[in-house]
């Protein structure tokens, strides 16, 4: 399989095929990407990803070093809540320029009294992937996946593509937002996220 390399013109970063490329992914995450460019011809052309320092995984430290758009950086928070016995889990994907109403909305869509984050041993752990680097693409099967709808909406300020996690703390992986609101199990959700 050919490689692409592409440099955005706005940032720093090196961008590849990210189905080329599995070592700069976690396992479950080039798993479930090489699944989806299956049922989706544009994912494997689309779906890029870039090494960065592991140091800088974090939001405000990567858009900074790497002179990225915070409006592109599309963080994921992994959120529980028990109904009756049952705990349901879910992803919520929200710009970095908001925050998800864990307290409203996630907790109305899973159905529950109280939502809360996951501790950060029991994320990484059932996730398979590191902290900092946790993403949407390769989460465990019964995990619902919730996007916020500005994350599909193109914004001007974001340079097309939306930035989200590798499952690994040194990498990251941009796509179109239309593209991570078409990919398997995730649910557009109006007014996910709090400006």
């Amino acid at each position: 399989m050919p490689t692409s390399t592409t440099t955005t013109p706005t940032d720093t970063l090196t961008w590849l095929r990210a189905v080329d490329h599995p070592a700069l992914l976690a396992p479950s995450t080039h798993a479930a990407l090489l699944a989806w460019a299956e049922t989706d011809a544009s994912v494997a052309a689309s779906v890029l990803v870039a090494q960065i320092d592991p140091e800088l995984a974090d939001t405000a430290a990567m858009t900074q070093a790497y002179d990225l758009p915070l409006a592109a950086s599309v963080n994921c928070v992994l959120v529980a809540g028990r109904r009756e016995g049952d705990e349901r889990v879910a992803a919520a994907l929200v710009r970095a320029t908001t925050r998800a109403d864990v307290n409203t909305t996630v907790k109305r869509l899973l159905d529950v009294r109280k939502a809360s984050f996951l501790p950060m041993d029991r994320a990484t752990a059932e996730s398979g992937m590191e902290y900092g680097g946790i993403t949407p693409i390769g989460l465990p099967a019964g995990y619902r996946l919730l996007l916020d709808s500005r994350v599909v909406a193109d914004d001007p300020d974001a340079g097309g593509r939306v930035i989200i996690g590798s499952g690994l703390r040194r990498s990251k992986v941009a796509l179109p937002g239309t593209l991570l609101g078409r990919a398997p199990g995730v649910e557009v959700v109006e007014g996910l996220a709090l400006a």
